[in-house]
């Protein structure tokens, strides 16, 4: 590790005791930090999971039961009948604080479902079914999104903050610590260099008065 370029001086050795103490304790808070993300990153990750299976589950049934309709009635027929939506969600957008990180924040109210755009006797009672499945997976879709999102920002900052507590670890901390080191060696040097010649004249003079 390559110490700092500083003059070996009690007043340099101050400072960067004042700055290794800082970097420490900027460590301990940046590993803390990152500590608490990952584990609000796997909750995250868990709930993303559980999610997006119920998700998959459920709109894997409405293809289903729209491609039994489709087997059962015409494509003009069925673009007739779905061009009109049935269904209405209101969203509201924000933000929310994890640890630092501004995330989305998406509150969706309950999907309104009104007349159905068809009548009865146009198509299958799949239809149905299938319209009203998709109106209640609207929500839960949103708030896949808000929380992939949250995940997806929560892994950059993770890596961010990582690199930080590598390079004042590795880096930094090291660094100073070797610095401070030699500054210390070099004063302890100094000192002993000064105690030699003061006892060299404190030698002469006594040889002087002994004359």
């Amino acid at each position: 590790m390559t110490r700092l370029n500083v003059n070996p001086t009690r007043m340099e050795l101050k400072k960067l005791k004042a700055r290794l103490s800082t970097a420490v304790r900027g460590h301990k808070l940046l590993k803390d930090k990152s500590d608490e993300m990952i584990r609000r990153f796997s909750v995250l990750i868990k709930e993303n999971k559980n999610l997006r299976e119920e998700v998959e589950r459920e709109l894997g049934d409405c293809l289903k039961q729209f491609a039994f309709v489709g087997g059962m009635t015409s494509r003009a027929e069925i673009e007739k009948a779905f061009s009109m939506p049935s269904v209405s969600a209101q969203a509201d957008f924000s933000t929310q604080n994890i640890m630092s990180v501004e995330v989305p924040k998406i509150e969706v109210s309950d999907a309104a479902g009104g007349d159905l755009p068809y009548a009865y006797s146009e198509i299958t009672s799949e239809a149905d079914y299938s319209v009203e499945k998709i109106g209640k997976v609207i929500g839960k879709m949103l708030k896949l999104a808000e929380i992939e999102k949250a995940v997806a920002m929560l892994a950059v900052e993770i890596e961010r903050n990582k690199r930080r507590v590598n390079a004042l670890e590795y880096v930094m901390i090291p660094q100073l610590e070797e610095t401070i080191g030699y500054i210390k060696s070099k004063l302890d040097e100094n000192e002993r260099a000064a105690t030699t010649r003061l006892m060299k004249v404190k030698n002469m003079i006594e040889e002087r008065k002994a004359q």
